[in-house]
């Protein structure tokens, strides 16, 4: 099979390397960081650079660039992509991008499907892509009624043959609403807290609690903007809601209740008790 793969950073980067490592798929990619393109060929992640003639002759296509830049590829390409390929998009918002980009893949009669891999570092770019970042990891699609059982089959298939352990099937809304939560309020969060003068001061009195809650901090603020902007009414209610549980806490510190302390610490250890996972 020849796979596409537009955008060779972290996430193209890692499904480059993954496709090389552990299928015997041909793999094109671009990029428009020259040193990206010369180190994916260099260390065999790519076979050739994708280009136009190339895409016409691609079975998958793999677009792993930032929402907007997404829809603008597909737009600016579509007349090249085959109506057998399937192009899958990686991007962490899935209502913007579905909407822009399903329309014009029914014109041209190609098969799409929204993805997001739910795998990631705290650095980014070619040189931080690795071949086993999708180990175990869970492959988020959201089919529509364009979406027959042979291609998720094959999607199924390709997937899990570089290493994905789970795919997950959801809506576009529902991935915004779920992910505004479980990603996008955490980098939030982390940037918030990382703002304390007392990071600053914090040498030899920081251990887990300090790397888990800042790990994220050292993120992409172009790509971030955008994500929480294309999120914004599902992720502002996300920080209501913290913001809420919050000022219980600070409430039952001023007035030094420890009751109510306790109560709301046994709350949150059963509510992550009941919900699972790491």
């Amino acid at each position: 099979m020849n796979v596409g793969i537009v955008g060779l950073g972290l996430i193209g980067g890692s499904l480059a390397k993954s496709t090389k490592t552990r299928t015997a798929h041909t793999v094109w990619g671009i990029d428009l960081n020259q040193e990206s393109m010369m180190l994916a060929r260099m260390c065999g992640a790519i076979d050739a650079p994708l280009t136009d003639e190339k895409l016409s002759q691609c079975d998958l296509i793999l677009i792993a660039i930032r929402p907007q830049a997404a829809i603008n590829w597909v737009t600016e390409h579509a007349a090249l992509i085959a109506p057998t390929a399937i192009v899958v998009d990686m991007c962490g918002v899935k209502r913007k991008v579905v909407e822009a980009i399903a329309p014009i893949a029914k014109e041209h009669g190609f098969s799409y499907i929204g993805g997001h891999p739910m795998a990631g570092r705290e650095r980014w770019g070619f040189t931080a892509a690795t071949d086993d970042l999708f180990a175990g990891a869970s492959m988020i699609l959201t089919p529509d009624d364009r979406s027959d059982m042979l291609l998720l089959e094959s999607l199924k298939s390709f997937f899990s043959d570089i290493g994905f352990g789970t795919l997950t099937f959801s809506t576009p809304e529902e991935h915004d609403r779920i992910i505004s939560f479980t990603s996008q309020l955490a980098h939030i969060v982390s940037s918030a807290y990382i703002k304390s003068p007392e990071a600053q001061r914090r040498r030899g009195f920081s251990a887990g609690s300090f790397r888990d809650m800042t790990r994220v901090a050292r993120l992409d603020e172009d790509m971030w903007t955008e994500l929480f902007l294309a999120d914004a009414d599902f992720l502002t209610g996300e920080l209501d809601t913290l913001i809420h549980h919050l000022t219980e806490y600070r409430a039952a510190l001023e007035t030094r209740d420890a009751d109510t302390l306790r109560a709301l610490l046994k709350d949150g250890r059963e509510k992550k008790a009941s919900a699972g996972g790491n």
